[in-house]
């Protein structure tokens, strides 16, 4: 039985989260009181693309990879608020991965996971020496970063006994992928909401993929999440996802819809208006 988006009431504390310290370093999540604006336009986008795409069954064990970033801390809490409300049930673990960068601290993001009493893992794999030993200095390194952890939560999922791997990759993320491979590898292609490895092994799930990153940034920021930034990515101002980014930016000041137009152009394929042979 696959998990459709209904509306049922939130309830109950979480299973860990309450009553320990009447003031806690990091606020519970607001799964019980009543959602805003934005978080409400959240919960419906997930329940639709879990529908769409038929993310989640009854029984499944779900890893949430949470790197620390906003987009990741949406994901959990959006999914815990889902399998709140859920008409099947389903479970969630977090996982962080130590990839070894230079000054990387997870401690606040434990110290987080824990006081909102969140099942998590932290697993520590040196992926930075990788990267460092085979790039030259001058190349980006998300690509390899990110197959070499895809690899990582693969085999952590099967130790966890999890079912699916869900990453937190959004609307915005679809898009410019799309442009990615239009501009500089020639093919038309993005990020699909489920994906099944190549060894039919392991299923990746993408919930937010109806999602803009504004949202998922503001429902962090209420949350108060502590964020841990990718100190290998972010100071390379030039990598080409940014620049992306930037004319999406720019185009979204004339046209307001660019990006929901993309992502619905997705789903639309007219594949005999193409050159595929």
């Amino acid at each position: 039985m696959s998990l459709h988006h209904r509306e049922h009431r939130e309830h109950g504390e979480h299973r860990k989260g309450k009553g320990a310290d009447p003031d806690p370093p990091f606020p519970p999540p607001s799964v019980s009181s009543p959602p805003s604006v934005v978080k409400k336009r959240l919960l419906h986008d997930v329940g639709r693309a879990i529908a769409d795409f038929d993310l989640i069954a009854a029984g499944d064990r779900i890893l949430v990879a949470l790197s620390g970033g906003k987009d990741s801390y949406a994901l959990l809490l959006l999914l815990e608020a889902m399998r709140r409300r859920a008409p099947v049930s389903f479970g969630l673990v977090a996982v962080h991965l130590d990839q070894g960068h230079p000054g990387h601290d997870p401690a606040p993001l434990l110290a987080w996971l824990a006081a909102q009493g969140f099942e998590h893992k932290l697993v520590r794999e040196d992926t930075y020496g990788i990267v460092k030993a085979t790039l030259a200095e001058q190349q980006t390194p998300c690509s390899l970063c990110a197959r070499l952890r895809r690899a990582i939560l693969y085999r952590v999922a099967d130790d966890l006994g999890c079912t699916k791997v869900a990453l937190g990759h959004h609307r915005d993320d679809a898009v410019e992928t799309l442009l990615l491979n239009l501009f500089f590898a020639g093919k038309l292609a993005a990020m699909p909401a489920r994906l099944t490895s190549d060894d039919r092994r392991h299923v990746v799930i993408r919930p937010l993929i109806y999602c803009a990153a504004s949202d998922l940034a503001e429902l962090a920021a209420r949350h108060r999440v502590p964020l841990l930034p990718c100190r290998l990515c972010d100071v390379r101002p030039q990598a080409q996802r940014k620049q992306i980014k930037l004319l999406l930016d720019r185009l979204e000041v004339e046209y307001p819809h660019v990006r929901q137009t993309m992502l619905a152009a997705l789903g639309n394929v007219h594949g005999s208006h193409l050159l595929a042979r």
